[in-house]
């Protein structure tokens, strides 16, 4: 009994290099072939060039047009207050009841904050942006009435509507206004920007794929007599394919690579012009550029953008070529 364990384990223990070897043959191959078709690319230095610039360009204008819509989703955020509810009250309400009013409000779920413009610091202010403070001295009353303005919490166009509607029938409101217009159109126009900015990035990125594929196939038409060769030694189409799929990956590497470098060149020249306008606006504007996860996002794109397209060219034309 111990001598067919034992045996069991020796075996066991003898399997296990072979695996082990055969795992790192696999890694090893898979380098070697990296590296080859690497060394190929350098070694027509024309067509890579080409082609690598090709795919950067491909790619850097759907990246400029994102961080334009990120950078425009930016400016629109801080139109958030602009979602302000203005009430505004009866002459007759006391300033009793605009606190319990104020207090009322500020304890509504659907409201984040509530601010108060009486009307003597509302008439000072008409006075002083105006021009009419003499021609307003002569008024035996203030005729402006005192205003709520009223942030919803949540800051959507139909949200802030319903709570309007809702704040409209409270007790010694007079009338409830919400303008959001305008903010509705530039929603709009975001969404239309965005829609543009994911069609223009299908049609290019599919150019992309195009050329990539076209570069495999000459590349392996190039090689034709070679590919016959090792088909009558015995390579499976797997090991042929191979240096052609690392071939894609290092062209969307560098595609990808060379679209970030513009893209970055670009914003580094557009910074200096940007600080300028935003100094003489008063202006926090700080124009965003690619964060580390965008740089990702960009670089797995083109590098799928190059396995895929040589991906499609091996399957088609490596199985055609036989010996």
């Amino acid at each position: 009994m111990s001598i067919l364990f034992s045996g069991r384990a020796v075996g066991a223990t003898a399997t296990q290099p072979n695996i082990l070897q055969k795992l790192l043959r696999g890694i090893f191959t898979h380098l070697r072939q990296a590296i080859t078709s690497l060394g190929e690319l350098w070694r027509s230095p024309l067509w890579t060039l080409i082609t690598v610039a090709v795919l950067g360009v491909s790619m850097t204008l759907p990246t400029t047009l994102h961080l334009l819509v990120k950078n425009i989703q930016q400016v629109s955020r801080s139109y958030d207050q602009s979602f302000e509810i203005s009430l505004f009250l009866q002459n007759e309400t006391t300033s009793t009841e605009i606190a319990t009013l104020v207090t009322l409000l500020q304890g509504d779920p659907q409201v984040d904050k509530v601010r108060l413009i009486d009307k003597a610091a509302a008439m000072t202010e008409f006075k002083q942006q105006s021009g009419f403070g003499e021609a307003l001295a002569f008024l035996d009353q203030n005729p402006l009435p005192d205003v709520l303005l009223v942030t919803p919490k949540v800051n959507q166009p139909a949200a802030a509507e319903a709570l309007m509607q809702k704040l409209q029938k409270e007790r010694h409101v007079e009338l409830a206004k919400l303008d959001i217009s305008w903010l509705e159109r530039l929603a709009a126009l975001m969404n239309l920007l965005q829609q543009a900015v994911y069609t223009i990035a299908i049609l290019l990125l599919s150019a992309a794929l195009l050329v990539i594929g076209n570069t495999i196939r000459l590349s392996i038409m190039d090689k034709k007599a070679e590919i016959e060769v090792m088909k009558l030694v015995g390579a499976t189409d797997a090991f042929i394919q191979r240096p052609f799929l690392y071939t894609g990956i290092w062209l969307g590497v560098f595609g990808g690579f060379l679209a970030f470098v513009v893209v970055e060149v670009m914003l580094w020249w557009l910074r200096s012009a940007i600080a300028t306008v935003t100094q003489l606006y008063q202006s926090d504007f700080v124009l965003n550029s690619l964060s580390m996860q965008e740089f990702g996002w960009l670089m797995l794109i083109a590098v799928s953008l190059g396995l895929i397209g040589s991906y499609i060219a091996v399957r088609s034309h490596i199985k055609a070529i036989e010996p």
